[in-house]
């Protein structure tokens, strides 16, 4: 970033303030830090960089404001340094890229399996944990090894096709191109949650 502030004491503090943002995953690098209004020579330093103006308690020249917007830099002005800080931390969050947990919905015991014609083997289950959810992802357990992993390609209650199933009831299963299917499998679903990256 290009730092720009109305005395040589704000300079200073705020340099001190955004390198203690800095962490291990996103660091601020500062290449300029000055006072006064921000001008032309900021802005094509800070559009070579690739870098951000922050302006405390200055503004833009006329011609470096018209110039920000040719070369599509961003200029941010702020008057109070908490304010700023806050903004420099949520634009660093931004740069993370977002992590996923796995999230076990529920578990189903193969008990027996039926061949159905032109669609394959379907497994006559019983939902012993939690509940099967039709669009979450699945994997086949067989002594507790991961035999396979996919979606289902079918989830019914008798004839009807339904949208979840829930503990202590039975149902069939069809997993998308799968068919080794033993009575004693586990049929585990899950799905991925995003998380919120945090610095």
């Amino acid at each position: 970033m290009v730092l720009k502030a109305d005395v040589q004491g704000s300079v200073e503090v705020l340099t001190d303030t955004l390198q203690k943002l800095s962490t291990d995953q996103v660091q601020i690098q500062q290449i300029r830090a000055g006072v006064g209004a921000v001008t032309t020579d900021d802005v094509l330093l800070a559009s070579a960089s690739n870098a951000v103006i922050v302006g405390f308690n200055v503004r833009p020249e006329k011609k470096a404001s018209d110039l920000a917007a040719k070369e599509e830099v961003d200029i941010r002005l702020h008057t109070v340094i908490y304010e700023l800080s806050d903004e420099i931390r949520k634009a660093m969050t931004g740069l993370l890229e977002p992590t996923f947990r796995e999230v076990v919905r529920g578990r189903a015991e193969v008990r027996e399996l039926f061949n159905i014609p032109k669609q394959g083997t379907a497994a006559g289950c019983h939902v012993v944990e939690g509940t099967v959810p039709r669009n979450a992802s699945a994997r086949l357990l067989r002594d507790n090894v991961v035999v396979w992993e996919g979606g289902l390609a079918s989830l019914r209650r008798f004839k009807d096709d339904v949208a979840e199933v829930r503990t202590g009831f039975d149902c069939g299963i069809r997993l998308e191109r799968f068919q080794d299917i033993k009575p004693g499998d586990i049929i585990e679903v899950y799905q991925r949650e995003e998380v919120a990256p945090t610095l």
